[in-house]
């Protein structure tokens, strides 16, 4: 058999200070050097004193009483959390062994961020890597992507073609030397958010307000990361759990229509491993205002500290979130509204990434308005975060809104060959709960193989 490549297990991912001690050491020291594969032990959330990467946004930004706390996704190895995703899909099928060490080629579908973390972690375990995504994201992505040595197919479109990525991996899976690691059908990646993100975010919001989540916010994308609610409603059953989602390209609420520029989100599709059972909201957010927030956070020190925000704090923010993140933060506070939550209360959400790879994004921007001076940064400051408001909110509670998410399930998947069964038993949590109880036998097949 082929030597299967080391790496943690899920709980070492939740919980570093598990990691034996001299190689969780040797991981934070070697940081920097990205490429050493002893940077695997640095797949999770935390800092090196073991506390969640997190900022609680200040109230003059958000206009609300209560916390938003977003967890941060830039600290990962690659500067993206899609890495942990990558991770454990490719590392459940070396213990598979339906993934061989020098035999297979890894395929990435992907719109940028599992694409990098695709490519970073094949680099680490020495596979080749093809990652398929379409071909008018930001420049910084693909620049990263070879960075790492995967070689990319592009597709026609933007975020909201990602379809096409996907019957593009498709027709190169049918080569038997291609393994592909599916993001938006693949079950570690919920694996992997449910228990290390899902378990992270309860631990951010200790010592915060009441200490309990009322709302967990996050656009799908593959949806990975909306499985943390799964985890978070254990702990907190009252917490809501809200999806978000594009309004120039609304699947989930409208069955998905043209295109948008929110990169890392609204993919036109109802993904495999969206647990929609736990979806008690949907909100659609504007893409511009995504662009012109991060203008506003990356570049309007000033405004902000204008507005009452602590100039270190202003300062402190520039660089922490990418258009995703922005969009899933205007989503916490418009939440935060709907909900009427008050002072103590929580709404918890997830920066995916950092500002490094939306150079590009900004540039574009500038070209489409004449001025982006304090004047104009001012008022999108004002429109956009204090004047979030309710509008393009959903309420998906009642069984007949579930019903329409199983229905467009159906429509996106039975044609990649799923059975009516397999999607019929994704409508109960036994479901769910069975795949997220195999974390615990991966952890200990990864333990075995890797001694």
């Amino acid at each position: 058999m082929s030597k299967i490549p080391f790496g943690p297990t899920y709980d070492e991912m939740l919980n570093p200070s598990h990691i034996d001690p001299k190689i969780r050491k040797k991981a934070l020291e070697r940081k920097e050097k990205e490429l050493d594969p002893i940077n695997l032990f640095n797949i999770n959330w935390k800092d090196e004193k073991n506390q969640v990467h997190k900022v609680v946004l200040p109230k003059e930004l958000t206009g609300v009483d209560a916390n938003i706390v977003v967890l941060l996704g830039k600290y990962f190895p690659s500067g993206s959390h899609k890495v942990g995703p990558a991770y454990s899909t490719l590392i459940e099928g070396c213990v598979d062994q339906t993934i061989i060490p020098g035999k297979h080629t890894i395929l990435g579908p992907s719109t940028g961020n599992f694409g990098i973390g695709v490519s970073y972690i094949c680099n680490l375990m020495k596979y080749d890597s093809i990652v398929i995504m379409p071909d008018n994201m930001s420049k910084e992505r693909y620049d990263r992507i070879k960075r790492y040595g995967a070689k990319l197919d592009l597709t026609p479109g933007t975020e909201s073609d990602v379809i096409l990525t996907l019957e593009k991996t498709f027709e190169l899976a049918k080569d038997p030397k291609n393994r592909s690691l599916a993001q938006f059908e693949l079950l570690p990646n919920y694996r992997f958010h449910r228990h290390v993100t899902g378990n992270s975010c309860i631990e951010a919001i200790k010592g915060i307000g009441n200490e309990r989540i009322a709302c967990f916010a996050s656009a799908p994308g593959s949806a990975g990361t909306l499985g943390a609610g799964d985890q978070i409603k254990k702990v907190f059953p009252e917490a809501k759990i809200a999806a978000l989602e594009p309004y120039e390209c609304s699947t989930l609420m409208n069955g998905g229509r043209g295109q948008h520029r929110i990169e890392g989100i609204g993919d036109k599709m109802c993904t495999l491993i969206h647990n929609v059972i736990n979806t008690d909201f949907i909100v659609m957010i504007k893409d511009e205002e995504t662009v012109q927030g991060l203008e506003v956070i990356h570049n309007g020190s000033d405004v902000l500290v204008e507005q009452g925000v602590d100039r270190e704090v202003a300062e402190s923010l520039k660089d922490l979130f990418g258009p995703s993140g922005i969009c899933n933060i205007i989503g916490a506070i418009k939440m935060a509204k709907y909900l009427h939550l008050g002072p103590g209360e929580n709404v918890v959400t997830i920066a995916t990434d950092g500002y490094d790879r939306y150079n590009t994004v900004l540039d574009s921007l500038k070209h489409r308005y004449l001025e982006t001076e304090d004047f104009v940064l001012r008022r999108w400051f004002k429109d956009i975060f204090l004047g979030a408001d309710t509008k393009y909110i959903a309420d998906y509670r009642p069984d007949s809104q579930k019903e329409k998410l199983f229905l467009q399930k159906e429509k996106d998947w039975l044609k990649f060959g799923y059975k009516k069964d397999y999607l019929d038993a994704m409508k109960h949590m036994s479901f769910w709960d069975d795949e997220y109880n195999k974390i615990f036998l991966y952890d200990k097949l990864i333990k075995e193989m890797r001694e």
